[in-house]
């Protein structure tokens, strides 16, 4: 009997080879989900921009980490990132953009077309690129977001700043509108007086830069009063809202629209009474100079106590005239029997 020879075949219909096989180039705008997260002015609770963040649909990519790690293996991260420009530039509405650039789009030439979406939105977009992608790919980001902020209006954010990658010099070259902190600084800031030094001085320095600064990863109401007094001017984090689509609305953690100092917001106790003021010379009359020497009139005195006479030892003493300036004679008198 002759056996029947199975022949085995793999097929890709139904599904049968995997996304991560098939790789990144091979995903399209319908598998590209993008979520928006608020960045928000401290000093108003308005929000002043939303920054765009990829989620791919396809299980496998669902980690943005291993979406791109496999779009810069496979050389796709200029068609990936237009395609999440094209996605979150069609659902953000009419809102201020932050867009995030791989550095290796910036070879890819995808940026520069003439049809890219950055062009044609109606609200400020930014551009932001990571501090060690800036400094890495230097020359090349300064052609490219030159070229773009001269055709579109987009301007620079420097992602992450303060990571240890700071090369100061590049950076005020490249001239950035926003410097977005690195999550490391917001991180448990309240606690740490050593990052508030630091961030107190990279926000003086931005502020002679012309540069906004974005305290990212802000999570407690602590950590926002923090970078509040520290000078910082924007706050993102999940505090105020988690990415979502379409862009949420910013929760504002108090009931003002501006964020009362510390000691205002807190509760305070009744005091005790005050106590009764002195009588004093008026705060708007000098000082008169003659106060120290004034006239022996003028000085109140003590009543003098009255002196006491020391009875003699021999013979009481008489008493003296009850006639006003009359002083009693001190020759003793001679017993008289009769009237004179």
């Amino acid at each position: 009997m002759q056996r029947k020879r199975i022949n085995w075949t793999l097929s890709t219909e139904g599904g049968g080879e995997s996304a991560r096989a098939r790789g990144v180039r091979a995903l399209t705008v319908a598998n590209i989900g993008v979520v928006f997260q608020p960045i928000v002015e401290i000093a108003t609770g308005s929000t002043f921009a939303y920054e765009a963040l990829v989620r791919c649909r396809v299980p496998e990519y669902a980690a943005p980490t291993v979406l791109l790690e496999h779009a810069v293996a496979e050389g796709a991260c200029g068609k990936l990132g237009r395609m999440i420009r094209d996605v979150a530039f069609g659902t953000c509405g009419d809102v201020a953009l932050f867009v995030n650039l791989h550095p290796d789009e910036l070879t890819a030439r995808w940026l520069v077309r003439p049809d890219d979406p950055i062009g044609f939105h109606s609200r400020p977009v930014y551009l932001e690129i990571t501090e060690s992608a800036m400094l890495s790919h230097f020359e090349l980001c300064r052609d490219v977001v030159t070229e773009l902020s001269q055709r579109t209006g987009a301007r620079l954010v420097v992602d992450d700043f303060g990571a240890g990658y700071s090369n100061l010099e590049r950076i005020v070259e490249l001239e950035p509108s926003v410097v977005k902190l690195d999550l490391a600084l917001t991180r448990d800031i309240h606690f740490k007086s050593r990052k508030q030094v630091v961030v107190r001085h990279l926000v003086n320095l931005c502020t002679e830069l012309r540069a906004s600064v974005v305290a990212e990863g802000v999570e407690t109401l602590d950590e926002l009063k923090c970078v509040r007094d520290l000078g910082v001017t924007y706050a993102q984090g999940y505090l105020l809202a988690h990415p979502a689509s379409p862009p949420p609305v910013a929760s504002w953690p108090l009931d003002s629209k501006r964020l009362v100092a510390t000691e205002d917001a807190r509760p305070r106790r009744p005091g005790p009474p005050p106590l009764p003021r002195r009588k004093e010379v008026a705060q708007d009359e000098p000082p008169s100079t003659d106060l120290p020497a004034l006239s022996q009139s003028a000085r109140p005195t003590k009543p003098a106590p009255a002196k006491q006479s020391k009875p003699s030892s021999s013979r009481p003493a008489k008493p003296a005239s009850s006639r006003p300036g009359k002083v009693a004679s001190s020759r003793p008198r001679s017993p008289s029997s009769g009237s004179s």
